[in-house]
């Protein structure tokens, strides 16, 4: 199978879905006949492979479109060209932009959905594609309820490279490499800085957590940072008071030791906001369950089907799960993993035997099985 995927995004960049894009185009090159074309790329692909981890190199083509004009009459030309020259046998998107543009040149479209899409028209472009890869049980049966055909969607979520978390260091010199105090319990949250991610319930949770607790941000562009520190008042002598340190963006190559030198991670999402409240699957939440470390995640349908509770009658919990929008119950939460030894180990270990199900080669493998089920 020729399989191209086409996308106008720019690379590198610290945004999680470019990271998505790349680790599961590194899975499908393994896989299939693969080519990988980008908006733009502002570095070498040696560079490009470096900054996102990837061990299988593959051909990243630019896609020549000029920037910020990705829905032009030139794109349209632009696609119809590559389509005609590289004669694939399917081809794999995931900017809702697109379908548009390709659902007029090619019957073997297939589409990867994040989340939600508005206004309807777009369900009737949805409609006239091959298939459908969804990252949630929730994203699939909102689109059931606007006309798409269930036999059409495909539930994969997100996934993990396990062997970039698979580092010899202990906790302890995890915290010597990157200069961590070793008397503190450290709370720790990694990726950007958006409200919908709940990082402000984080901070707001701090006020709630033992004296010997400090709480990391790892991740955030400076303007992020800025906003972050502005809403929850963060002068340095608050966030001092408050337990909190930001540390900003790393390399792609340091969170793994992050992750290990932490005693809970936390992914507290909000409800609030439509990406989480219609069924993202957040990559973060996969590499928590690859560090072995105990996981305190918001209660949210979407993380229910990857997550479940400590306190489950099964006695399998993977995770301690809190009210989403509560500080107070999120830091009993974190003092519940904190003051319970057995209980960490638990469900660390149990988190880390469940995520290996969600490799993005066996996401790939899972994908390509379903389009040649479409063909």
């Amino acid at each position: 199978m020729k399989l191209i995927y086409l996308s106008t995004i720019i690379l590198p960049s610290p945004l999680a879905n470019r990271l998505q894009t790349m680790k599961m185009a590194e899975a499908f090159s393994k896989l299939c006949d693969f080519k990988l074309y980008v908006g733009e790329k502002r570095s070498s692909d040696k560079e490009i492979f470096n900054y996102y981890g990837i061990w299988h190199p593959f051909e990243i083509t630019e896609l020549g479109i000029p920037k910020l004009k990705p829905r032009s009459f030139f794109s349209f030309s632009r696609y119809s060209k590559i389509i005609r020259e590289e004669k694939p046998d399917v081809i794999y998107i995931r900017e809702p932009h697109l379908d548009f543009f390709l659902s007029f040149f090619s019957k073997n479209l297939f589409f990867e959905a994040h989340t939600i899409l508005q206004p309807f028209f777009s369900y009737f472009f949805l409609k006239r594609l091959r298939g459908i890869v969804v990252t949630s049980q929730k994203i699939k049966e909102f689109f059931i309820e606007h006309g798409l055909n269930k036999d059409k969607i495909l539930v994969a979520p997100n996934g993990v490279d396990l062997k970039e978390f698979d580092i010899s260091q202990t906790k302890e010199e995890c915290r010597k490499r990157l200069n961590l105090p070793l008397d503190k319990k450290i709370i720790l949250y990694t990726g950007h800085l958006y409200s919908w991610k709940g990082v402000d319930i984080l901070a707001q949770a701090s006020k709630y957590l033992p004296e010997d607790v400090k709480i990391y941000f790892v991740g955030g562009t400076e303007k992020e940072i800025e906003k972050f520190k502005i809403q929850n008042r963060l002068s340095e002598g608050q966030a001092a008071k408050f337990k909190i340190r930001v540390v900003g963006h790393r390399p792609h190559s340091e969170p793994p030791f992050w992750l290990k030198a932490a005693d809970v991670l936390v992914l507290p999402d909000s409800i609030k906001e439509e990406p989480l409240k219609f069924g993202a699957s957040p990559i973060k939440m996969f590499e928590y369950m690859a560090s072995k470390r105990p996981i305190v995640a918001s209660d949210l349908p979407s993380i229910r089907e990857i997550l479940n509770d400590s306190s489950t009658s099964s006695g399998q919990g993977n995770a301690v799960l809190a009210k989403p929008d509560d500080p107070e119950d999120l830091a009993k939460g974190i003092k519940k993993i904190i003051e319970g030894k057995n209980l960490a180990e638990k469900i660390s270990n149990r988190a880390f035997q469940d995520v290996q199900n969600y490799t993005w080669q066996k996401r790939a493998k899972n994908i390509l099985k379903f389009i040649n089920s479409k063909l």
